[in-house]
């Protein structure tokens, strides 16, 4: 990465999406139920960076399993150096914004993205 500094923002895919958001990524394994192409106006769809199926369904968003969830997270990404890799190079040029289904904004897989990929030039914005 640059020394510059890089937008990346976290946003919900049900939410509208604004010329700012730059590259909208999609990092949820499955498509935002009901949400069509058009809407979402998805650039990239990042499958494999997403949470496994056996990790999703362990955690089933529940707040209290959050710290443990990251820690597992963190774990699997470490497991796919190519996926992560992907995503740094993606979010490199910014802005770019992380697009997610999850209705619980303090507990989403994307904030995990978001700190896996960067630290160093990137800033989170809601």
């Amino acid at each position: 990465m640059s020394g510059r500094s890089t937008t990346v923002r976290i946003k919900r895919a049900y939410e509208p999406a604004s010329d700012d958001d730059g590259l909208r990524i999609l990092v949820d394994r499955l498509w935002p139920r009901g949400l069509t192409k058009e809407a979402a106006r998805i650039d990239v769809w990042l499958k494999d960076i997403a949470p496994s199926p056996a990790l999703r369904t362990w955690f089933g968003h529940d707040p209290a399993k959050w710290d443990e969830f990251r820690h597992r997270y963190e774990a699997e990404l470490r497991e796919r150096p190519d996926a992560v890799a992907e995503l740094r190079r993606l979010v490199a040029d910014g802005p770019a914004t992380l697009v997610h289904a999850g209705r619980d904004r303090a507990h989403t897989h994307a904030l995990v993205l978001l700190r896996v990929c960067g630290g160093e030039g990137l800033r989170a914005e809601s």
